[in-house]
């Protein structure tokens, strides 16, 4: 039965979204009713791909960045499957992936969204559900703390899990949403560029009663930082930036304050520690890491 629209937002990922449509097409197991793409003013020709070589795939050719959250909102929008999956161009579904996540929306009606078990290209685990962000949560987070107290997966729960079950929030690489449980809380905040709307999404969904599952037997392949991985500094403030967007929406001005305190003093510490592993190796240990001024200015107003 045909039930899913599929929406990828776009932005400079030609390769790899010819590569997520293929695995749409080949995983579909029925269930595709049609693939929307979203491109944000790429200059890569990923529009041009869609219309060359996938016809039948709807393009919706936006005239500048309007970043994930917006993209995805017009996607769903178009949409005319009573389910969306909505899906990063880095993101590619394996065998019964979709089925899997279709059947879990089937059977549970208070379900508005359901996530699936993210992994590497290797196989090997990546991620899966998280607790919704606390100032505590983010300390451990921005110190390093939480991966040495509770491993490399944290703050996302490990890969011990084989039921499905009810969570905070999943990863938004791959969800699978009833459109109308979307449109009715608003769909993605478009006030987050990048980051932290599918923590935000899920929040909203849960504060309206419905409930967010995980189902580990859905298993996505995703890369990760498809249409950001050569800015990593830049790209790193802008994921501070939505967190602390999201502290003040939900708990308040001083709590978003506090975050922000928490950002600028661990990024002073990374900047020596990572600037000293550089000149101590020749440049082959300490990573690139994004300058206090450049927080400053990325946070500022938020």
């Amino acid at each position: 039965m045909v039930r899913v629209s599929a929406v990828i937002v776009s932005w400079n990922t030609r390769d790899l979204l010819a590569r997520c449509i293929e695995s749409l097409l080949s995983m579909g197991n029925g269930f595709l009713g049609e693939v929307i793409v979203v491109d944000n003013a790429s200059t890569d020709g990923s529009a041009a791909l869609v219309r060359e070589r996938y016809p039948a795939v709807r393009l919706i050719e936006n005239a500048r960045n309007e970043g994930f959250a917006r993209g995805n909102n017009r996607g769903v929008s178009a949409a005319r499957e009573d389910y969306v999956l909505l899906l990063n161009t880095d993101a590619f579904l394996t065998p019964g992936a979709l089925r899997h996540m279709v059947a879990l929306l089937d059977s549970e009606p208070r379900a508005a969204l359901v996530g699936a078990r993210l992994v590497n290209a290797d196989g090997s685990f990546q991620a899966s559900h998280t607790p919704f962000p606390t100032l505590w949560r983010e300390f451990l987070i921005l110190s390093s703390l939480g991966r040495a107290i509770s491993g490399p997966w944290y703050p996302s729960c490990g890969p011990g899990e084989v039921r499905p079950r009810v969570v905070d929030y999943v990863e938004g690489a791959c969800m699978l949403v009833r459109r109308d449980a979307y449109r009715a809380v608003g769909g993605f905040d478009a006030g987050y560029f990048m980051y932290a709307e599918d923590v935000d999404l899920c929040r909203a969904l849960r504060n309206a009663g419905w409930e967010v599952w995980y189902r580990p037997d859905a298993v996505v392949t995703h890369l990760g930082g498809g249409s950001s991985g050569g800015r990593r500094p830049e790209r790193e403030a802008d994921l501070y930036r939505s967190r602390v967007r999201y502290q003040r929406k939900y708990r308040g001005p001083f709590a978003a304050a506090t975050l922000k305190v928490l950002i600028l003093t661990t990024a002073l510490a990374k900047v020596l520690l990572h600037g000293a592993l550089r000149r101590l190796t020749g440049g082959r240990r300490g990573r690139a890491v994004p300058s206090p001024r450049l927080l400053s200015a990325r946070l500022k107003g938020v």
